[in-house]
C-alpha cells in the first residue's frame, strides 16, 4: 500500500514547511517540500490543502479503566477517543482492578489491547509498598515505566513507607513516574473542611483539601530521592507554581508533565463545572495555571499530557468527599491545546515537542512521535479555522460526557493515520482496526 499526504503544512523537528509525506505500508518512506511527482504511481492521495500535518500525538497518561472498571470506560472506546483526537499512542495506568503490579496483570492488559485498542499502546507497571523485587523481570523494551502513587488516589496504590520509597527510586532501572501528592496533609485538610463546611464539602474547596502544600511537599520528596538514587523520575501533573521552582529544564534526570487541563481551566471553573472538572491533583488556582503555561516554554515542563480519566456522571455527583476524581479529555486534548497557540500561550511548533516529540524522547519510544523517514507513519492532519462545537453525540468515551460539552473550537482534527492506516477520517473510525504494541529503547 503506497500513499501519499499532499497540499498541507508539516510541522515537526521546530520546522513549519509545504511539504508531502510518501507512506509504504505502515511506514514513512519519504518527506519532500511541496507536491510529489504525479508519475509516481499510488495507491491513495489524501489532499491536506490548508490543514498541518503533524505526528500523531503520544499521551504518556490514561487511565481506559480495563480490566475491572469497564463501566466507566474500556480500550476500545477510549482508543476510539483517542483517535478521534488525533492520538496515536498511549501508555496506560495500573490503578485497574485488578491492579497492574504483577507480571500476569501485565501481561493480560497486552493481551486485552491486542483485540480491542484502535491505536497504539503499552502499559505501566504499577509499584507497591512489596514489589520492587519484580522490578528486574519487566521488560524495558515493552514498557514505558513504573507508576509511582506517593500519595492517596484512585485505586488504592499509594507507596506511603520511607523504606519501601527508598527500595523503589534505588532499583528501579526504568523510568519512575510519581503521582505526588502528601497524604497526611490532605487528610488534615480533609477533616477541617469537614469541620467547617459538613461532611461532603462544596467542590469549590477541593484545591483548599488537595493544597498547594500537599503538592509541594511530596514532589520535594521525589526529587530528593531521586537525586540521591540517580533515578529517572517523571512527575505527573504538576499543578503549582511553587512545584515548578523544583524543576530544572531539561535534558535532566528528573522531567515534568502538566495535563491539559491543568492548563486550560483554573479555580474560578468550579463555579461553571462543578465537579466535572474534579480531578487529583486539584485544578488550582489562576496564577498557578499562568505560572505552568509560562513553563511550557522554558522547559521546565517537558510533557503534555491527559491524564484521561472517565467516570460515569453518577459518579461525579457530590463533593469533595463523595465525587469521583478525574475526567474524560483524551478526544480534545489536542484541539484545546491549539486553542491556547491561537492565545498565543505557545507556538505550534512547541505544542508538537511537548505532545509527540518529548514522550519519544523521554521513554525512548522507538520510531514514533517524529515525521521521519522510516519511521512509523503515526500521523494526525489538522484543519484550522474551522468553527465546530462539542455535543453529546460526537463524544466517543463510554461515559459519555465532556468538560468541553457546548465549547466551540476553532480547529479540528481532519484525519489520524496509525501506521499508515487511516483509523479517523471525517467523524468516521475505523473500529476494524487494531494498533500495534509500542517498542522502547
Amino acid at each position: 500500500m503506497r500513499t501519499i499526504i499532499q497540499g498541507g503544512t508539516i510541522v515537526n523537528e521546530d520546522k513549519t514547511f509545504g511539504g508531502s509525506i510518501v507512506i509504504e505500508d505502515s511506514k514513512i518512506s519519504e518527506i519532500v517540500e511541496g507536491n510529489i511527482n504525479p508519475e509516481v504511481s499510488v495507491d491513495e492521495v489524501i489532499d491536506a490543502s490548508g490543514c498541518f500535518i503533524l505526528p500523531g500525538i503520544i499521551d504518556d497518561h490514561v487511565h481506559f479503566r480495563e480490566p475491572g472498571l469497564t463501566e466507566k470506560a474500556d480500550m476500545e472506546s477510549e482508543s476510539r477517543a483517542a483517535a478521534a483526537g488525533g492520538v496515536t499512542s498511549f501508555f496506560d495506568m495500573p490503578n485497574t482492578v485488578p491492579q497492574t503490579t504483577t507480571l500476569e496483570a501485565l501481561e493480560d492488559k497486552f493481551a486485552l489491547a491486542a483485540e480491542k485498542s484502535h491505536v497504539n499502546y503499552s502499559f505501566f507497571f504499577g509499584a507497591t509498598n512489596e514489589n520492587a523485587s519484580l522490578f528486574d523481570q519487566l521488560d524495558a523494551h515493552r514498557i514505558p515505566g513504573i507508576k509511582l502513587f506517593m500519595g492517596s488516589s484512585t485505586g488504592n496504590m499509594l507507596v506511603d513507607r520511607r523504606e519501601a520509597l527508598e527500595r523503589i527510586f534505588s532499583t528501579a532501572r526504568l523510568p519512575i513516574m510519581a503521582h505526588c501528592e502528601d497524604t497526611d496533609i490532605i487528610n488534615r485538610h480533609m477533616a477541617e473542611a469537614k469541620r467547617l463546611y459538613g461532611e461532603d464539602p462544596e467542590v469549590i474547596h477541593h484545591p483548599e483539601i488537595r493544597s498547594e502544600e500537599a503538592c509541594y511537599e511530596s514532589t520535594r520528596l521525589a526529587v530528593e530521592l531521586a537525586t540521591k538514587h540517580q533515578a529517572r523520575l517523571h512527575i505527573a501533573h504538576l499543578t503549582t507554581a511553587r512545584e515548578l521552582e523544583l524543576i530544572t529544564p531539561v535534558p535532566s534526570l528528573i522531567t515534568s508533565e502538566v495535563t491539559v487541563s491543568h492548563l486550560y481551566f483554573c479555580d474560578k471553573d468550579y463555579a461553571r463545572l462543578g465537579t466535572r472538572i474534579k480531578c487529583n491533583p486539584a485544578i488550582k488556582s489562576e496564577k498557578d495555571r499562568e505560572a505552568l503555561r509560562r513553563a511550557l516554554n522554558d522547559g521546565r515542563i517537558a510533557v503534555i499530557g491527559t491524564d484521561h480519566a472517565p467516570h460515569l456522571l453518577s459518579q461525579k455527583e457530590g463533593g469533595c468527599a463523595r465525587a469521583a476524581s478525574g475526567m474524560p479529555m483524551i478526544q480534545f486534548s489536542l484541539v484545546t491545546m491549539l486553542e491556547l497557540v491561537d492565545e498565543g500561550v505557545l507556538s505550534l511548533e512547541r505544542l508538537v515537542e511537548l505532545m509527540c516529540h518529548n514522550p519519544a524522547r523521554l521513554f525512548e519510544v522507538r520510531q514514533r512521535g517524529f515525521i521521519r523517514k522510516d519511521y512509523q507513519a503515526d500521523i494526525v492532519i489538522v484543519r484550522p479555522h474551522t468553527e465546530w462545537t462539542v455535543t453529546k453525540d460526537v463524544i466517543q468515551s463510554k461515559c459519555g460526557w465532556s468538560p468541553m460539552e457546548g465549547h466551540q473550537f476553532n480547529w479540528r482534527v481532519e484525519r489520524t493515520l496509525c501506521n499508515g492506516h487511516t483509523v479517523y477520517a471525517d467523524g468516521i473510525i475505523d473500529t476494524d482496526y487494531m494498533g500495534q504494541p509500542l517498542s522502547f529503547r
